[in-house]
């Protein structure tokens, strides 16, 4: 589950990773207020009024402003709130800003002492440990500098049996080139942080940039966090966090069914039972001329109510010409499945596009000779060659 930054900053202060003061707003109004609030606090004259999407490059599309004045909070408030932002994570499409974060300025023209890091904390599958990858180089794109220099990213690898260690985070404080009160503030935050991901459950913390100020402190400057959903039950205060507006509709939707669906950019859409028998009919839909339109795991259970949603989810994408229906008949009954897709074509009603069906296993000549029997625009077959020149033919 992908987090705000400022739902991510939470999370770290909560476990004493220093962050700037900071308050979301919806209004150019409430802007004001908080800027005026940050400044009584903490005595700043400046301010950072940041657009909060689940996505990066925010700055260099428009969606990270400095202010010095109030006024210019208001103004930049009004800009950002409500503009559909571009970067090159949202896709061309963008996102819509339906929040901001007025932020404590914490960097100020002319200072020469400042310093800007790359540090992210995450799961190294090969592996099976968590890592701690860093750079000198924040602020920019670390896969630009991966790319380019990747002697300057560096990679600490974490114990399992004995967690992060004192040792390894002044380790990465004297790789980063840090010294004196530097080097302690950045040790502490090292730790601190580690700390934040583990006890969250968290699948990726990354700060980009780490921020040293002039007079040595240390903070997290942005926070992206990304939390594991399986273990959103032992974080019930974290999983109301979810902003479902940032999400597809359509794996939102297929959510409440226990649907596993993933929306691609194709024009076949397929519906499977198990994720490796997925990973088939995509690639067979490929060989057959087409693209996959979506990756939808019904799961072992398929019943007519999981189909019909399946169905409706799948028709909802204007780029699909066809659908492909293949599901093993293992611990559900092929005809059950079939049944199951009689009835919720019938429920749905007008559907434009062939829908081929493959069905093996258990009972599976009796399915199909119900999808034959059923006079409806189904299609059935009985290997996956014969289901991919179906599929072929549909585009013929």
């Amino acid at each position: 589950m992908n987090l705000h930054e400022y739902q991510g900053k939470h999370i770290l202060k909560q476990y004493g990773v220093a962050v700037p003061e900071g308050i979301v707003v919806e209004s150019p109004e409430s802007a004001i207020d908080a800027a005026r609030e940050i400044s009584r606090k903490t005595g700043t004259v400046s301010w950072a009024v940041k657009a909060q999407i689940h996505a990066g490059g925010r700055g260099k599309g428009g969606g990270v402003k400095i202010a010095t004045s109030v006024d210019e909070v208001c103004k930049y408030a009004a800009d950002i709130l409500g503009m559909t932002l571009v970067t090159h994570q949202t896709g061309p499409e963008g996102k819509k800003v339906q929040k901001i974060l007025i932020e404590q300025g914490i960097f100020y023209p002319g200072e020469s002492q400042v310093q800007e890091f790359y540090m992210s904390v995450l799961l190294n599958r090969q592996t099976g440990r968590n890592i701690i990858m860093y750079s000198t180089e924040g602020g920019m794109d670390i896969e630009t500098v991966a790319e380019k220099t990747p002697h300057l990213i560096f990679r600490e690898e974490i114990d399992p049996c004995v967690g992060l260690q004192a040792f390894q985070a002044r380790k990465i404080a004297f790789n980063l080139g840090l010294e004196g009160k530097a080097f302690k503030e950045m040790t502490r935050f090292v730790m601190s942080l580690y700390r934040s991901y583990e006890k969250s459950d968290a699948s990726l913390f990354e700060i980009n940039p780490v921020f040293k100020t002039s007079d040595d402190f240390v903070l997290a400057a942005d926070a992206k966090v990304v939390l594991d959903s399986n273990a959103l039950f032992r974080h019930p205060d974290y999983a109301e966090m979810r902003d479902i507006s940032e999400e597809d509709p359509a794996e939102v939707e297929a959510g409440k069914y226990d649907l596993n669906f993933v929306k691609l950019d194709g024009n076949v859409g397929c519906m499977v039972n198990g994720a490796g028998l997925a990973m088939a009919t995509m690639d067979i839909i490929k060989l057959s001329g087409g693209d996959p339109a979506n990756f939808l795991d019904v799961g072992g259970t398929a019943n007519a109510t999981t189909v019909e949603a399946g169905f409706r989810i799948i028709l909802k994408d204007p780029n699909v010409k066809a659908i492909l229906i293949n599901i093993f008949g293992g611990i559900v009954r092929c005809d059950r499945v079939a049944k199951g897709i009689v009835e919720a074509y019938n429920s749905i009603g007008d559907i434009d596009v062939p829908v081929i069906v493959r069905l093996q296993g258990t009972n599976a000549i009796e399915a199909k000779q119900l999808i034959d029997d059923s006079g409806l625009k189904v299609y059935s077959a009985t290997t996956l060659q014969e289901a991919a020149d179906m599929v072929k033919r549909a585009f013929g």
